[in-house]
């Protein structure tokens, strides 16, 4: 019988934790423990209600292009439960000079595929719109080494398509800058497209073109919020593996096993997924693996707050349609983005109120976790009413601070990965998992915590037939 340690209770190491319990279901010989250092699973997935209000503390969905996550929901039993953003409410704004200007029809992340809508838009200079076109000229080639994000759209279109929409966007998503992040760790596709293509624009329109009419929802979700995943995924591990309230100390390799400290208590596995945070996982290997836990705590991370308020019909009245905007660091303001969240999903707010999802902190403010909840609400509703007029006092608001929860792909992260991959492959029975590898959505998170649990199985050489021990 082999034992297996999962350290960390996310969604990435209950989704490690379904795949092993799913192999000891068909016959395996393995048992596994799934530690989580604080009172519940499911990590910053969680949802609350407020009378007939659906709130979302971390993520309210996921990409629908990246199957994983959906795939998963249908695998436990909840493909009925999924569903799409109302996508034909999809409008974006961006806060320029304190005026909110909608994102132009056919702009895909920053690359313009209707350049009439782009051309009648106020949200560029002519300059940037001249810049658009001649980007269509562009040569195929593909770049030198890795540069950041900011560089790479400049090469296209210019710093006014950063500052305006690459920057906001990418903190709304990351938490981070377009100046820090690496364009081949985050947007991989376009360094592709521009090595194949040349220009963004034209290989954008074609894509768009193959794809014709059949586009899917921009967004997936759950009816009754993301914590239906998270539930049902605890629901098919068994009591006797899940710990809650046990943070691990230290894990060490000794005689070709693994040694989990725990709350004083030491334990032996055969194998170790490491599900955490990268400077987690890093500290808890220390000098055991100095090599690898100095690259693993070398990847940064970014803090966020999301503070969620409820508003009457007549604050729903008064708000510009649409998902939500984002606010480039040049404006005034704390805020970086805002969701209206009875626009993006059904059934998150009644017909006649306002559910509002407000951002803050990441890279360009991480001192605001600092900052009490009630210098929290104040900073919210005074940027709300600057934005976007609102004066009325909410119904009732959730905060949710979230301490260097997201990972940085800051220039150099692909080689740091390739590094940590190869010493992991010479590693047997050590996997990692979570967000600082692979992609940071929900879907990328159940995938490495998937293909974690795939590694240890194989270096364990465990199969259904394997009555061994």
């Amino acid at each position: 019988m082999k034992r297996i340690a999962i350290i960390g209770g996310g969604i990435s190491g209950l989704s490690a934790a379904f795949r092993l319990e799913h192999r000891r279901r068909q016959g395996a010989q393995l048992e596994f423990a799934l530690f989580e250092s604080g009172p519940r699973f499911g990590g910053v997935i969680r949802t609350e209600r407020v009378d007939d209000f659906l709130i979302e503390a971390g993520p309210d969905s996921f990409l629908t292009e990246k199957a994983w996550a959906a795939d998963l929901c249908r695998e436990l039993g909840l493909g009925d439960q999924l569903i799409g953003s109302n996508d034909a409410e999809r409008k974006t704004y961006i806060l320029v000079h304190g005026r909110l200007i909608p994102l132009p029809d056919g702009l895909m992340f920053m690359v313009p595929t209707n350049l009439w809508a782009t051309f009648s838009s106020p949200l560029f200079s002519w300059t940037t719109k001249l810049q658009m076109v001649r980007e269509w000229l562009h040569k195929p080639g593909a770049s030198a080494g890795d540069v950041s994000v900011a560089e790479f759209v400049t090469r296209h279109y210019g710093r006014e398509m950063v500052d305006r929409v690459a920057d906001p966007l990418l903190a709304g998503v990351y938490g981070g800058s377009a100046d820090e992040l690496s364009v081949r760790s985050v947007l991989p596709r376009f360094v592709e497209m521009e090595a194949k293509h040349g220009s963004l624009g034209k290989a954008m329109t074609e894509s768009k073109t193959r794809q014709g009419g059949s586009a899917k929802p921009l967004f997936t979700s759950l009816k009754n919020g993301m914590q239906q995943m998270t539930d049902a995924l605890v629901s098919r591990i068994p009591e006797s593996a899940r710990r809650v309230n046990t943070p691990v100390e230290a894990v060490k390799p000794e005689s070709g096993k693994w040694l989990v400290i725990s709350d004083g208590r030491t334990e032996q596995f055969d194998a170790v997924i490491l599900a955490t945070p990268a400077y987690v996982a890093g500290m808890l290997l220390g000098s055991a693996h100095s090599e690898l836990a100095e690259d693993l705590t070398s990847i940064p991370y970014s803090s966020s707050v999301t503070v969620t308020l409820g508003y009457d019909e007549s604050v729903r009245a008064a708000l510009p349609p649409g998902f939500g905007l984002l606010v480039p660091r040049t404006e005034n303001v704390h805020l970086i983005a805002a969701t209206f969240a009875h626009n993006k999903f059904p059934n998150r707010a009644p017909h006649d109120k306002a559910l509002i999802r407000c951002f803050l902190g990441g890279t360009r403010d991480e001192s605001i976790l600092n900052a009490s909840e009630g210098e929290i609400e104040d900073i919210v509703r005074r940027d709300l009413g600057t934005i976007l007029g609102i004066r009325s006092d909410p119904a009732f608001y959730r905060i949710y601070k979230r301490k260097q929860a997201m990972a940085q792909y800051t220039l150099g992260h692909g080689a740091r990965v390739e590094r940590i991959r190869a010493q992991l492959a010479d590693m047997r029975g050590l996997a990692l998992a979570g967000n600082a590898y692979g992609g940071i959505g929900v879907p990328d998170c159940i995938r490495s915590g998937s293909e974690a649990a795939t590694k240890v199985v194989t270096d364990l050489r465990i199969s259904s037939l394997d009555q061994r021990g």
